[in-house]
C-alpha cells in the first residue's frame, strides 16, 4: 500500500503533500492512512448531534449510501467533538471514534491490531494526545504515531 505522503503544516493546522523538489513524495506506511482516516470529517449518524445546530452530517460525498451498494466510509467522526468540554467521557469517545475510523485496516488484512489510547495534556490541558499503535499483518512490527490535536472548548469546571 503507498499513498501520497501527508505532512503537518502546523502555521496552517492543516496537512499537505509532501514534496522535494517539484516531486510529490510516496508514503509506504501508513502515516498518510491513518491521517486520512482520522482527520477527514466522517460521516455523521443520523441520530448523531451535529455540533454546530444544523442538519449538516458532514462526509465524504462517496460515502452517501446509494441503493444496492455497500460502502466503505472514509474518515472519522472526531470533528463531532470540536464543542465538547475536555471530560472523561470526550476522551474516551474521541478513542471509539479513532478505532471505528481505523477499523479498515483490521478488515482489509493491512493490520493485526489497531490500538488507540487519548490523554489529555498540554499546558493548559487543552491538547488531546492520541496514540495510535498499529501492528502489521505481514510481520508482526509495530508502528506507532502520535497525533496531537488543539481542543478549542473551554475544561469543563
Amino acid at each position: 500500500m503507498t499513498d501520497i505522503a501527508l505532512a503537518w503544516d502546523q502555521e496552517a493546522m492543516a496537512f499537505d503533500w509532501t514534496m522535494a523538489g517539484p516531486d510529490v513524495l510516496l508514503d509506504a506506511g501508513l502515516r498518510t492512512a491513518v491521517a486520512v482516516s482520522l482527520f477527514t470529517d466522517g460521516l455523521a449518524r443520523p441520530d448523531d448531534a451535529i455540533p454546530d445546530g444544523t442538519d449538516d452530517r458532514r462526509g465524504w460525498w462517496g460515502d452517501m449510501p446509494r441503493e444496492g451498494q455497500g460502502r466503505d466510509p472514509i474518515g472519522s467522526r472526531l470533528w463531532l467533538l470540536t464543542r465538547e468540554k475536555r471530560t472523561e467521557q470526550t476522551r474516551r469517545r474521541a478513542e471509539d471514534y479513532a478505532r471505528e475510523a481505523l477499523a479498515w485496516m483490521l478488515a482489509d488484512g493491512v493490520a493485526s491490531a489497531v490500538d488507540v489510547a487519548a490523554e489529555w495534556g498540554g499546558a493548559a490541558g487543552d491538547q488531546l494526545r492520541m496514540v495510535v499503535t498499529i501492528r502489521r499483518e505481514a510481520d508482526g512490527r509495530r508502528a506507532s504515531e502520535v497525533f496531537e490535536m488543539v481542543w478549542a472548548a473551554e475544561a469543563s469546571r
